[in-house]
């Protein structure tokens, strides 16, 4: 028999069967997936199962080198959501009676059957690093034993995301079921049976490695902009007013970039939709957007063309005027560099109604910056900021202007009191994308936005050493371990540098490590946060406290947020 590529659509019972015996080989990147997709989707099933009775849920693919007829199935492209549905199963089973449990776990290692030829051993093996780990604690449920694990102790980042991750679903079926047996036992076997995943399987390497770039090329395929695309300009009647269109939407194809046109076509849903995408984008375009515009050439004109070039001065952050554009393009800058661009469509809803009112621009993205930046610190989850957005994007609707502005962009007290929580605790334990935004958006404030910067060359740098020698200056000015472990990952602690990290540096004495490691080549720094600390003469709690206070009161100040 010839070999082939094999591709078919299982619901996960099927998925996590004997029929599969998944591996995960060496040279694949570790378990990375954070609280934050997994939380994503979590809340996405969730929804789904309370909202869409008898529907089917599709997860995605996953690529496999697998022979016919054979479980064993090497993963090539998957292994995050293989290893997070892993971790889901394993929490429902934890929480389930013990008969359900039992049948549960049967999903998570295979027991064995020897009239089957059948090994006991688990459905879903990780990385030689870490599969006697992700086998003892979780595909045992021994998570009591893995949640009182100190994360610290733990080797690696797959480690310490498996653990945080199982600890996030587990709060979130307690929250979510409380105890309910029969919501979740629904729940289960939504999962089981209605949740489907396409498995590609190839005999060989070579074969599915070009399978997973095919999938995941972002070349010239057909995309939906391109089918409705023939939809719209096809129902044009005349053929002169066809080619002007035509030409209107590869202008504005050409302006964006493909992928920046198909995010076009995604923001615009959204600013209908108000609400996070359920189906693919094509369908929900049709249903939420043009089914609500008049005309094909409507469509091109009063939606697309506005919104596109809102859009392009937002990407480029090009917006012109006689007065304020530099100080908004400053905004449009720091708001670039938030994680996620589900501020987009609120700022390019906002720039194609007010664009012509420069002092109402600065004013509405000074505030849309301070609530990207609350919601990207705080960490809220993708269903969290576009519930957010959506608030704004509802307000903006209705009638506003520079004498009577959306409040919808404001902070909440409950957002400050957050953000507030957030500033004054561990900066250095949030992800580096959330901390490094802080550090410069901070450094930004002090130098008065005069300052430019390459985050691509920062590294955040502790003053105080997370470990102190012993009868080194550092246990002389700091004597209490509790004080140190107290401040050491704080605000006023950390100083960011363009340089890579020198370990030997780290733990040097105050003046020998600001001289030989936070200055710069010309004896200074591009800086002012650390500017301020090479001008110290000494770093002991008192200097610490001290500044802590003043860097927490300017961004409470450039923020806005006390307490009213």
């Amino acid at each position: 028999m010839a070999k082939k590529i094999s591709g078919a659509e299982y619901p996960l019972a099927k998925i996590f069967s004997s029929e599969f015996e998944y591996a995960i080989p060496s040279y694949q990147r570790p378990y990375a997936w954070t609280v934050d997709q997994v939380s994503e989707l979590f809340d996405d099933l969730y929804d789904f199962y309370c909202s869409e009775p008898g529907e089917g849920y599709f997860l995605g693919s996953i690529v496999l080198i697998k022979e016919e007829g054979k479980p064993a199935a090497e993963v090539i492209d998957g292994q995050q959501r293989l290893t997070t549905l892993t971790i889901l199963l394993a929490a429902l089973a934890a929480r389930s009676a013990a008969d359900d449990r039992a049948l549960l776990k049967t999903y998570l290692v295979e027991a064995g059957n020897k009239y089957e030829q059948l090994a006991a051993k688990p459905r879903l093996t990780l990385r030689e690093r870490d599969k006697d780990f992700f086998a003892r604690y979780v595909q045992t449920l021994q998570f009591d034993e893995l949640l009182e694990l100190n994360p610290e102790s733990l080797q690696n980042e797959s480690r310490k995301n498996i653990q945080a991750n199982a600890r996030l679903l587990l709060n979130r079926i307690d929250r979510s079921f409380g105890g309910n047996t029969s919501s979740l036992e629904g729940f289960v076997g939504f999962l089981l049976q209605r949740c489907f995943l396409v498995a590609v399987s190839t005999p060989s390497q070579q074969s599915a490695f070009r399978v997973f770039s095919v999938m995941n090329s972002r070349g010239l395929d057909l995309q939906p902009t391109d089918i409705i695309k023939a939809d719209i300009i096809g129902a044009i009647e005349t053929t002169e007013e066809q080619e002007l269109y035509n030409e209107k939407w590869e202008d504005m194809e050409v302006e964006l970039g493909r992928g920046g046109f198909n995010d076009l076509f995604a923001y615009v849903r959204m600013l209908y939709a108000r609400e996070k995408a359920k189906k693919a984008l094509l369908e929900e375009f049709r249903q939420h957007v043009l089914s609500n515009v008049a005309s094909p050439k409507a469509l091109v004109d009063d939606v697309l063309e506005p919104y596109a070039e809102a859009l392009s001065i937002l990407r480029t952050a090009s917006y012109q005027a006689e007065v304020d554009a530099q100080k908004i393009n400053a905004y449009l800058r720091w708001l670039n560099r938030i994680d996620n661009s589900d501020w987009v469509p609120s700022a390019m809803l906002f720039l194609a109604q007010q664009k012509n009112r420069p002092d109402y621009v600065l004013w509405f993205m000074e505030k849309l910056e301070r609530l990207a930046a609350c919601l990207h610190l705080t960490a809220r989850n993708v269903n969290e900021r576009i519930e957010r957005y959506s608030t704004l994007i509802s307000s903006l609707m209705d009638t506003h202007n520079i004498d009577n502005p959306v409040q919808a962009v404001l902070l909440t007290e409950s957002e400050k009191k957050a953000m507030r929580n957030v500033l004054n605790g561990d900066i250095y334990t949030l992800t580096a994308r959330r901390r490094n935004y802080l550090i410069l958006r901070l450094d930004s404030f002090l130098s008065d936005g005069a300052a430019t910067y390459d985050a691509s060359l920062l590294t955040i740098e502790h003053v105080l050493p997370q470990t102190v020698d012993e009868g080194s200056q550092w246990e002389i000015d700091w004597p209490e371990s509790d004080e140190r472990e107290a401040w050491v990952h704080r605000l006023a602690n950390l100083v960011p540098l363009n340089k890579r990290r020198n370990s030997q540096a780290q733990n040097y004495d105050f003046d020998r490590k600001k001289n030989a490691y936070f200055k710069g080549r010309s004896g200074v720094s591009s800086y002012t946060l650390t500017t301020q600390v090479l001008n110290e003469q000494e770093w002991t709690p008192d200097v610490v406290l001290n500044r802590q206070e003043e860097l927490m009161g300017l961004l409470a100040e450039k923020w806005e947020l006390t307490a009213c």
